[in-house]
């Protein structure tokens, strides 16, 4: 792979599709480094349930190095626009180490993020405009968000009132600031999508090693270091339905393998929705139906003698 026409190698897939695994072996293969893209996995404290594995990070005896992983605090609200803010130092670290930079991850929103270069600039709050926008119907608000963001996706979380009023503000915001004097990231985007049932088999039989070696202690350390359940349930999965069960709402163990094996595979199905929104979106994505790393090479080979874009350079 040309550094010189390639800035990035992207490895992404839904949940437990083994992208990390394949990722560690094409960092060291291409002299690359690690970026993760995982909304949970900047969280200090949260290993077992967000799948850290950081014992992964390894080729042939050495150690790959790695990137945006344990860099918040659990109580601290890390949003998009915190990764984009903490992402390209970490990349221009890479680059200028000489090495490749390899992002890793299943967090489609933070993937798009560097991929396109969202405009995302810190939007102050704007009392004046929230006043304004609280007397506007649901409906109203929203075909308000739709002329500020006619491309917006379904995915985008406006479950209540105060996130579309923010989600305005921001967007408001945003049309005021100056553009980014970066371009969107070129790279080749690999996407693991394992057939279904496959994925499906992957996810209980992960998700029964978690449970079996310290997901449901971890969930009950992090409440007893002063993490309320409501955070807990903030996080998500495994966070959530461990909380839960330890506060006795979920009864036994066999119910919370079968109630958080169903919200995964949930969760993993919506993955692949946005990946497959993300060609639809104008990106080139290469798809592998598995986690072989002569496929991906093959794939690598064959785009760096077209060009990054896959045209011929």
């Amino acid at each position: 792979m040309k550094h010189e026409t390639q800035s990035a190698l992207v490895i992404a897939g839904p949940t437990a599709s083994g992208k990390t695994a394949l990722g560690v072996q094409l960092a060291g293969l291409l002299n690359g480094e690690i970026l993760s893209a995982d909304s949970r996995q900047v969280y200090r404290g949260l290993d077992i349930g967000s799948g850290k594995d950081l014992s992964e990070y390894v080729f042939e005896g050495r150690p790959i190095p790695y990137h945006l992983i344990d860099i918040a605090e659990v109580t601290q609200e890390f949003s998009v626009f915190h990764y984009k803010e903490a992402f390209y130092p970490a990349y221009d670290g890479v680059c200028r180490r000489g090495r490749l930079p390899v992002v890793v991850g299943g967090t489609g929103l933070y993937l798009e993020a560097v991929l396109r270069n969202y405009h995302l600039p810190a939007v102050q709050e704007n009392p004046a405009l929230r006043e304004a926008l609280a007397s506007l119907d649901d409906e109203t608000l929203t075909r308000r968000l739709r002329s500020l963001k006619p491309d917006m996706h379904d995915e985008m979380d406006l479950s209540s009132r105060e996130r579309m009023i923010r989600a305005i503000e921001i967007a408001e915001g945003v049309q005021n600031a100056p553009e980014p004097p970066r371009s969107p990231l070129q790279a080749v985007l690999m996407v693991v999508l394992h057939d279904p049932d496959t994925l499906r088999e992957r996810i209980a039989r992960r998700l029964r090693f978690r449970l079996d070696n310290g997901l449901i202690e971890e969930v009950d350390g992090l409440h007893h270091r002063g993490i309320s359940w409501e955070r807990l349930d903030a996080l998500g999965l495994e966070y959530r339905f461990c909380a839960q069960h330890l506060q006795g709402h979920i009864p036994n163990k066999n119910d919370l393998f079968q109630k958080l094996n169903s919200a995964i595979a949930q969760f993993a199905k919506r993955q692949r929705t946005w990946f497959r929104g993300m060609e639809r979106r104008g990106l080139k994505v290469h798809w592998l139906p598995d986690t072989d790393t002569a496929r991906a090479l093959a794939v690598i080979k064959s785009v760096s003698q077209c060009g990054p874009g896959g045209s011929p350079g």
